[in-house]
């Protein structure tokens, strides 16, 4: 009988946001072994607005900052990549969506994690298993559906 393998995750958090709602590395690293389907090299960087905007348009060409930006450079046999998450943003899209903000952070890692293993939301179909599979985690973590807007 063959023993069931488990994954491993590498990550490193740097905070340069300079907020100070931003979550603990525990919690970070809590949410990132949720949605934990393969072995993962991480960096984590929180960003303020403008280092979110500077690499929103330089990789996506969007002149505004965005909640979270996730970068892959190998996925085979480890997945490598960063995700960057903007704390500014982060705390603005909860309070105007009507969640709480650690719920909102949880996603947010969830779904960076998820990119970074190859799951997207290009399609109808994508979108569909991707936010599948974050209210799956999600909720198992003890947070309510994300897509479900309080407002």
């Amino acid at each position: 009988m063959t023993e069931p393998s488990l994954n491993v995750l590498a990550l490193e958090v740097q905070d340069a946001s300079r907020s100070i709602d931003v979550p603990t590395t525990r919690s970070l690293k809590a949410w990132c072994w949720a949605a934990l389907r393969n072995n993962c090299a991480v960096t984590m960087r929180i960003v303020g607005k403008r280092e979110g905007a500077t690499l929103n348009e330089q990789f996506r060409g969007k002149d505004y900052p965005t909640n979270v930006l996730t970068f892959v450079y190998e996925s085979r046999p480890v997945c490598v990549g960063d995700i960057v998450l903007c704390a500014p943003v982060i705390r603005t899209e909860a309070r105007q969506q009507g969640k709480a903000l650690r719920a909102h952070w949880a996603h947010l890692v969830v779904h960076g994690m998820l990119h970074l293993q190859g799951f997207d939301h290009e399609s109808p179909s994508q979108a569909r298993r991707m936010e599948r599979l974050e209210k799956q985690i999600l909720s198992e973590l003890g947070y309510p559906d994300p897509y479900v807007v309080a407002a």
